[in-house]
């Protein structure tokens, strides 16, 4: 997970997880799916997570954007500022994702842009602005995720 060695943490997120022998990019990644199709995350806070996913190996059999890689995005970021807003005590599920697909594209960059929506002690959803390499919208989503506290052990209880 070296390439998410890039991924800015805000001071008092790293101060937060310091003590806990966690690796912040590492738990804080696209994971194995959104490594093989090539998810960065460059920013992640509570209030905004960012990242990148490219359009060449991410289609669908008629050569545009599949919209399933755009969810996959989605979901990755909002998931990453639900568990950012969690805290280490607990960990996000993803309980519904909503995805609207406005533009078809073919190759290039597409960035995602992550922020809250609402943020409470037992749900966290986040809209997601994916947008192509001209600032233009590709796709709009929303994600709701499931606090869960995190048991002894790692488990959710």
């Amino acid at each position: 997970m070296g390439e998410q060695a890039t991924t800015k943490f805000p001071p008092d997120v790293v101060e937060e997880y310091a003590g806990l022998g966690i690796d912040l990019p590492a738990l804080f990644s696209a994971g194995d799916l959104g490594e093989r199709m090539g998810v960065k995350v460059t920013e992640a806070s509570a209030e905004r997570v960012v990242g990148t996913m490219p359009v060449e190996g991410n289609t669908q059999p008629y050569g545009l954007l599949h919209g399933g890689a755009s969810a996959v995005l989605a979901e990755t970021l909002g998931s990453v500022g639900a568990m950012l807003h969690g805290g280490p005590h607990k960990i996000a599920v993803g309980v519904d994702l909503n995805c609207t697909h406005h533009r078809g594209l073919r190759s290039g960059l597409v960035t995602g842009v992550a922020t809250p929506v609402h943020r409470g002690r037992s749900s966290a959803t986040y809209e997601i602005v994916i947008s192509d390499e001209q600032d233009r919208r590709v796709c709009s989503a929303r994600l709701t995720c499931m606090l869960r506290p995190v048991a002894p052990g790692g488990q959710t209880a």
